[in-house]
């Protein structure tokens, strides 16, 4: 059962004059919560406010909304699911923004994900995505309300097989998957795709690439392109709940899991992602 909070209240009201309903104008940050902490609630928390600032909506205080997150976890099973949406709040018709601001906050307790341990430990089956992604710099990094491209994307296949769907933008450019942002293994090379034009800057991945930068591990931020993916020897998937996902296959092309996925992994367990906590070995 989904329990939630609105502005503190709980199972508060949303008015059906909402911004983030009509238009998506807001935010929000999911993370995975195990053993009653928060993994990587301060880049979460960055996120959040560096996407309020983008968006020129009011910063909501860090203290009423760790105060609510803290309700929520006290709640919480050994492994769930906390999502936080901040909106712009109610207005009138129109694209114009209201003055002054008053904005929407709500919390969500969710259960944790069924995946299956093979996940972690054997790898996932990908595929192409034909839905591109536009380019908005404006946008671009930020976790914003506006998910159309992906639910068109994740629609694309019903397969319990498949994990996960990869995504180009309008360029062809390998940008992420539906959830998940992509690390490639070519022969000693690593490599993530740059996000200045689109796609959500993940806080794992963020993550990995501080740690990555701290022990000397070189981690390029560049385009890749469809070819690249294609001629990699390793490739993986992460996001903020499920951490780090090995790619077995994606387009009929086969990957091992190998030194990339062990490298990423001892990282990520640095910062809470330990596949035993997972139920994963």
């Amino acid at each position: 059962m989904t329990r939630f909070w609105v502005n503190g209240l709980p199972e508060g009201s949303v008015s059906a004059l909402d911004r983030g309903l009509h238009y998506g104008d807001g935010l929000f940050e999911t993370m995975a919560v195990i053993d009653g902490t928060p993994l990587l609630w301060a880049r979460h928390m960055g996120r959040l406010l560096a996407g309020c600032d983008r968006l020129g909506i009011p910063i909501p205080d860090r203290a009423t909304l760790a105060a609510e997150l803290e309700r929520a976890l006290e709640l919480a099973d050994r492994r769930a699911v906390v999502k936080i949406i901040v909106t712009r709040g109610s207005g009138g018709r129109g694209y114009r923004a209201p003055d002054p601001v008053e904005p929407l906050r709500i919390v969500t307790l969710n259960h944790w994900p069924d995946y299956p341990p093979s996940r972690w430990l054997e790898g996932v089956h990908v595929r192409v995505c034909a839905t591109r992604l536009a380019r908005q710099p404006a946008l671009a990094g930020i976790k914003h309300l506006n998910r159309l491209e992906q639910v068109l994307a994740r629609n694309e296949w019903r397969d319990d097989e498949t994990a996960e769907g990869l995504m180009c933008d309008d360029r062809g450019r390998l940008v992420e998957g539906t959830m998940s942002n992509v690390f490639l293994r070519i022969r000693d090379r690593i490599a993530t795709p740059r996000l200045d034009g689109c796609g959500v800057a993940g806080t794992l991945r963020a993550e990995l690439l501080e740690q990555a930068e701290q022990s000397g591990l070189t981690i390029d931020q560049c385009v890749v392109t469809l070819e690249d993916l294609m001629t990699a020897d390793e490739v993986l998937i992460c996001n903020s709940v499920f951490g780090i996902w090995p790619v077995r296959s994606v387009a009929g092309r086969d990957f091992v899991v190998g030194e990339m996925a062990a490298a990423l992994n001892a990282l990520a367990a640095r910062a809470g992602y330990d596949a035993r906590l997972y139920g994963a070995a």
